[in-house]
Parts: C-alpha cells; structure tokens; sequence
C-alpha cells in the first residue's frame, strides 16, 4: 500500500489525523469514484466517507455524514469517524487539519477554484467551526507543475505576475499552480514549517498519476483524503 498511498509528513504527531493522497495503484482508470471510496474507507478504517464534486468553483460544504456533495469543490467538518475526499487529475487537492479544534477540511483547487479562492473558502469554514489559522498545517497533493502549465494569455492574467513564467522558447506563458496557492496560504497565516508542498507533477510522471491532459482526458482520478479518528479508533 506505500506505493498506492501518499502520505504527508506535515500531519505526523497530530494526534487522530489520517491524511494521504492515493496514486494511479491504488485504482485503476475505469473503477468508479463511489467504489474507490469505499475502499479508500475500508484500508483506513473509517466507517464513513464523504465526497465532493469537481465543478470548479469555490463553494465549501460543511458535513457532518457520509455521502457526495457534488455541486461544491470543498468539504470541511468537525466530525470524528468521517473521512473526507477530494479528487482531481492535474488540479491541485489541498488538505488542512487543526488537531486542537478537531476540525479537518479538504479541497479540489484548479485554476479556476484556485483564482475564486477556494482554500480562503475552506480556511474560512473550518474558522467557523471553531479551527485557527495559526493553528492549521496544510498539505498541497500532487498536480500539474509550472514547467507542464502551459496556458493562454486569458489565464495568465488572471493571476500575480509572480506565478507567471515565460522563457525562450515557450510559445505561452505558464503558471505555478502551487506556488500561487502556498502564497494564498500564507496570506492566510499558514506558512512554513506548517505547509507541505508535493513536488509531484502529475502531467510528466503517469507512471504514479492520471492526467487529464497528458492521458487526453483520462477517467482516472487520484483522491486526497482527511480525517479524524473517533477515540479508541485504529
């Protein structure tokens, strides 16, 4: 299971936290996201897992049962014993847990949620149950890298010139995905030692990850998953 699972070192010591991120071995292309799920909850040990859609925007649902939200691209709650999932293949999946609140919550942040504000939306939701931001460790899963993020002009503008890369020989700009998003984070007070960037691209390495741009739509798709167990869970 080491190779079909991921998991962050930015959650060890957190007392109940379960985080991780699953690979192309952990499921193949053609499985439905319901069964992968279901799965996902039996190798960890969770009696309950929830969802969330990929619509790209930036609404966050609180949740507190088992089940898939799918007009929304963030989930947070502050139930033990409820897995939460996000999923993505070249979109970044960001993962936060405050282990003193209880409050864990994730999101599927392409560049589209990404400009909306979607982790502002998911910090946002989890303050309100009672999470702080100084408090919070963030992990930022395995997407598409700025050296495969080729964009028009269109997107370019739309974020901080700082992200943007151009270079001889680039026909278009490109754009660091997480860059931008560990600069939002920061702004947010979540900052190094407490944010943890995978350096995975999963545009140049389909042997670990799908693709979608890569695979030219591939159904595949990796999860990025958190939780928190119930006292007295394994």
């Amino acid at each position: 299971m080491t190779d079909a699972i991921l998991r962050p070192a930015i959650f060890d010591g957190l007392d109940g936290i379960v985080a991780g991120f699953t690979t192309r071995a952990f499921a193949p292309a053609d499985e439905s996201r319901e069964a992968t799920r279901q799965r996902l909850a039996a190798a960890t040990g969770f009696g309950e897992i929830a969802g969330v859609g990929q619509v790209h925007r930036a609404d966050v649902a609180v949740v507190r049962e088992g089940g898939v939200t799918p007009e929304h691209d963030g989930l947070v709650t502050d139930r033990p014993g409820l897995l939460l999932t996000t999923v993505a293949a070249d979109c970044a999946l960001v993962l936060l847990a405050d282990a003193e609140a209880g409050v864990v919550g994730a999101c599927h942040s392409g560049w589209r949620g990404t400009v909306a504000g979607i982790v502002r939306q998911t910090v946002g939701a989890m303050e309100e149950l009672g999470a702080r931001a100084n408090r919070l460790r963030a992990y930022v899963g395995p997407c598409i890298s700025a050296e495969a993020f080729e964009v028009g002009e269109e997107v370019a503008a739309q974020f901080d010139a700082s992200v943007v890369l151009r270079r001889p020989g680039w026909e278009r700009p490109h754009v660091d995905l997480r860059a931008e998003l560990a600069a939002q984070l920061e702004g947010l007070g979540i900052a190094a030692p407490r944010v943890e960037l995978s350096d995975g691209c999963t545009m140049t390495e389909t042997d670990r990850f799908y693709s979608y741009r890569a695979e030219g739509g591939t159904p595949g798709r990796m999860l990025g998953f958190i939780g928190r167990r119930e006292m007295g869970g394994r």
